[in-house]
C-alpha cells in the first residue's frame, strides 16, 4: 500500500488543481461572455445566427471541462458547502468565473503560506 504524500506534495498538488481551476473558470467565463454579449445579439438584432452556431459548442465543451474540474477541486475535500456552491454558481452568471479568480488566487496563497 502507498503512503500518503507528505503535507508538502500535497500542498503542490492542490496548487497544481486550484491553477487548473482558474484556467478553466477564465476560460468557461469568456466563452459564456462571447456567446451571451457578442453572439447572441447578433443572431437577434443582425439575423446573424452563425456566431452562436460556432460560439455555442465552443462554450458547451468549456462549461463540461469547469463543471469536471470543479468536481476533480472539491473531491480533494476541504471546501465548504458555500464554497462548492460558488464555484458552480460562477458558471451561470456572466462574469462570474472571472469574479471567482480573485477568491481562488488567495485560497492558494493561504495554501502557500500555511505549507511554509
Amino acid at each position: 500500500m502507498e503512503a500518503p504524500p507528505s503535507p508538502s506534495t500535497q500542498a503542490v498538488l492542490e496548487l497544481r488543481q486550484l491553477r487548473r481551476l482558474e484556467i478553466a473558470s477564465t476560460l468557461e467565463a469568456s466563452t459564456l461572455l462571447l456567446l451571451v454579449c457578442l453572439a447572441v445579439p447578433l443572431k437577434h438584432l443582425a439575423d446573424q445566427p452563425g456566431m452562436v452556431r460556432a460560439l455555442g459548442p465552443v462554450h458547451g465543451l468549456a462549461f463540461a471541462l469547469y463543471a469536471w474540474t470543479v468536481v476533480e477541486t472539491v473531491a480533494g475535500g476541504g471546501w465548504s458547502r458555500r464554497e462548492v456552491s460558488r464555484l458552480a454558481l460562477a458558471a451561470f452568471v456572466p462574469f462570474g468565473g472571472f469574479a471567482n479568480l480573485g477568491w481562488l488566487r488567495r485560497r492558494a496563497d493561504a495554501l502557500r503560506q500555511a505549507a511554509v
